[in-house]
């Protein structure tokens, strides 16, 4: 069983090697990922085996913990092949399995006693009792469910030895922690097996049965009206409060998201624990108030809107986003940076339509941003560009040196057309 930690571990989500790497450049404690199966982000690239075992080397270079999802709900057809994965994942060294059936826990406690096992979200865990099950059975970490309080959380913190996990910022299921048949009914995909297709995100129209053609009036707008879909999670203003209860993994959603946005986010969260421990290293009785900086920032990622869901008590309809399937975003990402520099060029790759003039800001690590505008760009022959397009790796003159960092990010104002 492992001791309660003192420092609060950030857990960040990975699709892919490209977002791994950005991950840990920008400060995540530990990674949570999936192979090519048993993983409840079927969608996501996710890691074949040779990726797997690389993802780990790699992370472990830097002193980043792997945990992989091996959380779907099983069938008997699932577990034929099972056990020669679990054997996998422990050759390939992997530091936990993120599981929530009962029955591919009891398989992997028989095959590989020594595996930590962390307990999925998707178990449901809105108790004590439950949580100490988990606990009695041999699990090391629990990931509560979603649709806690702050008080709930704080009471199956104090009545646990095993460590806590909590989901603080993300995406958000109508279903309780995550258990979703609508995607199965509606589209023939199970959720529950990874292959959710979002239905939850569709726009609605009401129409009756013999009246084929007719709307009924609960549009919200011209769109339509998204009667399902929940705006995101974000407990950034919480995070003191939650680390005062003594949770002891703060965890991200996004390994279907893209690079910028699960980057970008391990970024300002990370900026937030080192900035909760800096106070309390002047003050261990203070629970700080964070910053506006901290949500100026998280804004300027794209979003369905934020909730604090369940956290002061029942959500109500402010936590629901009906006018739309996400808000709108005031910024893009510009590229990725392929190399260090400390000069005004660097290689990048290119991830929207980069033009000499152009006003774009390189994202440091913590809250640090630096404004540049392009002189121009190149070809990796030397050759002068009029435009760089998505997917070329081009390198970037900027006006002025910066200290770019490989797998940083760069940004720019989202023109609308």
């Amino acid at each position: 069983m492992d001791n309660k930690s003192t420092t609060t571990e950030l857990l960040a989500p990975a699709g892919s090697l490209e977002k791994l790497k950005s991950a840990i450049h920008y400060g995540a404690d530990a990674i949570y990922l999936a192979g090519q199966r048993y993983g409840l982000r079927a969608k996501a690239t996710n890691f074949n085996d040779d990726e797997m075992v690389e993802a780990v080397r790699l992370a472990h270079a830097e002193g980043v913990r792997v945990f992989v999802t091996v959380n779907i709900m099983a069938h008997n057809e699932d577990l034929l092949d099972l056990p020669d994965y679990l054997h996998f994942l422990a050759e390939s060294k992997v530091d936990a399995l993120i599981i929530s059936d009962p029955g591919i826990f009891r398989l992997t406690r028989q095959l590989l006693p020594e595996m930590k096992i962390h307990i999925s979200t998707q178990a449901n865990i809105t108790n004590y009792q439950s949580a100490l099950f988990w606990q009695d059975m041999g699990a090391c970490r629990i990931n509560l469910a979603r649709e806690l309080s702050g008080v709930e959380i704080a009471e199956v913190c104090a009545n646990i030895q095993a460590k806590v996990e909590v989901f603080v910022h993300g995406a958000l299921c109508i279903s309780y922690s995550g258990r979703c048949m609508l995607s199965h009914y509606l589209t023939g995909r199970d959720a529950n097996k990874g292959a959710c297709a979002h239905p939850c995100r569709y726009n609605y129209r009401l129409e009756e049965e013999k009246r084929p053609g007719e709307y009924f009036p609960v549009e919200e707008d011209e769109r339509g009206v998204y009667i399902f879909n929940s705006k995101d999670l974000c407990l950034l203003e919480r995070l003191p409060e939650l680390l005062a209860m003594g949770v002891d993994s703060v965890k991200i959603e996004g390994r279907m998201k893209g690079i910028y946005y699960a980057a970008g986010i391990v970024r300002i969260y990370r900026a937030a624990l080192d900035f909760i421990k800096a106070v309390q290293q002047e003050n261990s009785d203070i629970v700080p108030q964070m910053p506006s900086a901290f949500m100026d920032e998280i804004l300027k990622l794209g979003s369905r809107g934020y909730s604090q869901n369940f956290f002061n008590g029942q959500a109500g309809p402010d936590t629901m986003l009906y006018s739309g399937p996400k808000v709108t975003q005031d910024y893009v990402p510009a590229a990725l940076v392929r190399s260090d520099s400390s000069s005004v060029e660097v290689e990048i790759e290119v991830r929207n339509v980069i033009r000499p003039g152009d006003e774009l800001e390189y994202m440091g690590q913590g809250l640090a941003n630096f404004p540049f505008k392009v002189q121009g760009v190149r070809s990796d022959q030397g050759t002068p560009l009029e435009q760089a397009n998505p997917g070329l790796r081009i390198f970037l003159i900027a006006d002025r040196p910066l200290d770019w960092q490989c797998h940083g990010l760069i940004r720019k104002v989202r023109v609308v057309a």
